[in-house]
C-alpha cells in the first residue's frame, strides 16, 4: 500500500469517526413555547403534587418505606409498592436483573421522595379554580377492594375533598412493566368545574451514568414524531417546554426507562425542568368540563421497564406508542445497528451463546462482502507483487518527483491496479464496527452474557492482563495495564495480516505501520470483549481470504 493509500485510509477513518461523534451528540431541541397557549394553562404547569421546597430528609430506603401505608404490587417481572400518601409509584425492583455478576442483589429503580435517590411517578388532576381542594403529595388515599396489585387484580384508590368532589384511581398491571391508571373526578354538586390531567416523573439527583457521548442518559421524549433528548446538565441550565398532540416522555438510563404515555388524540404540554429535583411532566392543554352531577375520566399509561428489545417493540406496536422503540439509543446508524442486533439475537437462539452468535454474524458479514473484498485483495496482491518494480522506479527517479509520479501512474495503468482499492475493506468494516459496539454497549440482552473461559460478560472488557501473564502471576495490575488475552490475540492477528499487505517503500511509513497493531491493541483493550472477539475473528477470516487471493494473483513486470 503506497503513501496515497495510507493517507486516504487514515483520512477516511478520521472522517468517519468525526462524523460519528457529531451525529451521536443530540441536537438541542427548540424550547420556544407556543405563544397561543392559554394563560390559565400556563399557570397550572407547576402541579401541586410536587413541592419543590420540600426538604430532603436523609433516611434509609427501608425507613422511608415504613413511614406510609402502602399497596404492594408484583408480577413475574417487577415487585414493589405504591404509597397511599400521594398515590405515588415510588418503590420498584426488577426481579430478573442483578446489580452485578458477583452478587444476587436485584436492581432497584424507584425510591421514595425523601431519600437521597428518590425517584417516583405521580399523576392526577389540577384545576384553575383556586377554591377547590385537590389531592397533592401529602394527601392520603383510601384503598377500596383488592389489597394487592397483580396482573389479575387491579386496585382502586379514592379521596374526597369534602366539597362534593371525589377523585378516584383504578390501577392495573400487566405481566411485565405496564401500569394503566384510569383516573376520574366525580362532581356531586350543582357547580361546573374544569380539570386538567397530568403525570410526572420526579428524580432527586443525577444517577451514576456512563457519561459517554454515544449514549444518551437523561430526559427523553418523542413529541409529534420528533425525538427529544435532554441531558441532565442541559435541564439544570435551561427548562424545556413543548406542546404536542401525540407522543410520550420519560427519563432513561442505560438499561432502564421510566415513561409516561398521555391519552391519545389530546394535546398536552411537556416540561423538563430542574428545581432541586429533576422533573419530566405533562399536562393536558384542553380542560375536561365537569358539569353538575357528572363524572370525567382520563387514562394514563406508565411503563417502567428494562430495555429489552422485544418488550419495548411489543409495547410500541400493541399500544400504538409513537416511536417508543427509540427509548433504546440505537444511534444514527439505526438502519445498521438494529438489524445487526436481530441477526445476533437470531444466532443466539440457535447457538445458545451470544459470543458464538457474534462469530456467526462475523462470518455472515464476510460472506456478504466477499466479492468486494476479493476485488480489493486482488489489487493489493498486485501491489505487493509490484513492490520490487516500485522500489526500482524510486531509485531511478529519486531526484525527479514529477517523473516518478508519472512512471508510477503508468505502471498502475499497465497492470490495471488501483492503489486506492485497499480502502474498500475499511469502508465496509468501520460502520459495522461502530454498530456492533453500539449493540454491545446499549442492549440489556448483552448485559452479563458470558462467552467461554474467562469472559463472563461480553459487554465488558476482557478482565485478564498480559502483565500478570493472564492471571498466572499472583498480583493485580493497574487498570490501564489490563490488556487481556483477546485484545492480544486481536493485535497478533492484525500484525500477521499487516505482513500480507504491500509494505510501504518509505522507511518511516514502515515503522509507523509496525507500531499500528500495538497501538490498536492498547486502544481497544477497554472495549467490550464481544467487540474484540468480532474484530479478531474478522481478522482471521480476512487473512484466509487474502492468502487465497494472493496465491492466485500474479503480475508480469518488465524490469
Amino acid at each position: 500500500m503506497d503513501s496515497k493509500n495510507v493517507i486516504a485510509a487514515i483520512a477516511l477513518s478520521s472522517a468517519v469517526i468525526v462524523l460519528y461523534s457529531l451525529f451521536f451528540v443530540p441536537e438541542k431541541s427548540n424550547t420556544n413555547q407556543s405563544l397561543t397557549e392559554k394563560k390559565k394553562i400556563e399557570q397550572n404547569t407547576d402541579t401541586p403534587t410536587l413541592d419543590q421546597k420540600e426538604p430532603l430528609v436523609q433516611i434509609s430506603r427501608e425507613e422511608a418505606l415504613k413511614q406510609n401505608e402502602r399497596v404492594q404490587f408484583e408480577n413475574k417481572s417487577i415487585i414493589g409498592s405504591i404509597s397511599l400518601k400521594g398515590a405515588a409509584i415510588d418503590d420498584l425492583t426488577f426481579k430478573n436483573y442483578n446489580t452485578s455478576l458477583e452478587n444476587n442483589e436485584k436492581v432497584i429503580l424507584l425510591g421514595p421522595r425523601n431519600v437521597e435517590n428518590g425517584y417516583l411517578i405521580e399523576s392526577g388532576f389540577v384545576t384553575s379554580d383556586k377554591n377547590i381542594n385537590i389531592p397533592d403529595s401529602n394527601t392520603t388515599w383510601s384503598l377500596i377492594g383488592n389489597t394487592k396489585l397483580t396482573e389479575k387484580t387491579p386496585i382502586k384508590l379514592s379521596w374526597s375533598n369534602n366539597q362534593g368532589i371525589t377523585f378516584e384511581k383504578e390501577i392495573s398491571l400487566d405481566d411485565k412493566y405496564l401500569f394503566t391508571i384510569k383516573q376520574s373526578v366525580s362532581n356531586s354538586t350543582n357547580k361546573k368545574y374544569d380539570f386538567y390531567s397530568y403525570g410526572q416523573i420526579i428524580r432527586n439527583k443525577i444517577p451514576e451514568i456512563s457519561n459517554f457521548y454515544i449514549l444518551h442518559e437523561g430526559l427523553i421524549a418523542t413529541l409529534d414524531d420528533e425525538l427529544i433528548e435532554e441531558d441532565y446538565d442541559d435541564i439544570q441550565e435551561k427548562k424545556f417546554t413543548r406542546t404536542s398532540k401525540k407522543g410520550w416522555l420519560g427519563i432513561g438510563d442505560k438499561y432502564w426507562i421510566t415513561s409516561l404515555i398521555p391519552s391519545k388524540n389530546k394535546e398536552f404540554k411537556t416540561t423538563f425542568d430542574y428545581k432541586k429535583k429533576f422533573r419530566a411532566n405533562f399536562i393536558a392543554t384542553e380542560p375536561l368540563e365537569l358539569v353538575a352531577k357528572s363524572k370525567v375520566e382520563e387514562k394514563l399509561q406508565i411503563i417502567v421497564a428494562a430495555k429489552r428489545v422485544d418488550i419495548i417493540d411489543s409495547y410500541a406496536q400493541t399500544l400504538n406508542i409513537d416511536k417508543f422503540d427509540l427509548v433504546i439509543d440505537w444511534g444514527f446508524l439505526y438502519f445498521i445497528t438494529k438489524p445487526l442486533f436481530f441477526a445476533i439475537d437470531y444466532f443466539f437462539k440457535l447457538l445458545g451463546n451470544y459470543g458464538l452468535a457474534i462469530i456467526a454474524v462475523t462470518i455472515c458479514i464476510r460472506l456478504a462482502f466477499f466479492p468486494l473484498a476479493n476485488f480489493s485483495f486482488r489489487s493489493m496482491a498486485k501491489m505487493k507483487a509490484l513492490q520490487p518494480e516500485m522500489v526500482r522506479l524510486k531509485e531511478l527517479h529519486k531526484d525527479d518527483k514529477m517523473k516518478l509520479q508519472q512512471e508510477m501512474m503508468a505502471l498502475y495503468k499497465k497492470e490495471k491496479v488501483n492503489p486506492m482499492s485497499g480502502c474498500l475493506p475499511i469502508l465496509v468494516q468501520i460502520p459495522v464496527f461502530f454498530a456492533l459496539y453500539k449493540v454491545l454497549f446499549v442492549t440489556i440482552e448483552m448485559r452479563q452474557m458470558p462467552f467461554y473461559g474467562w469472559i463472563h460478560d461480553l459487554s465488558e472488557r476482557d478482565p485478564t492482563s498480559l502483565f500478570n501473564l493472564f492471571g498466572l502471576l499472583p498480583y493485580d495490575v493497574p487498570s490501564f495495564l489490563v490488556i487481556g488475552a483477546w485484545p492480544v490475540a486481536m493485535g497478533v492477528s492484525m500484525w500477521i495480516q499487516q505482513k500480507l499487505n504491500p509494505a510501504p517503500t518509505d522507511a518511516m511509513q514502515a515503522k509507523i505501520f509496525m507500531f499500528f497493531p500495538l497501538f490498536l491493541t492498547v486502544i481497544l483493550a477497554p472495549f467490550p470483549s464481544g467487540l474484540v472477539i468480532y474484530w479478531t475473528v474478522n481478522n482471521i477470516l480476512t487473512m484466509a481470504q487474502q492468502v487465497f487471493i494472493m496465491k492466485r494473483t500474479t503480475v508480469k513486470t518488465v524490469t
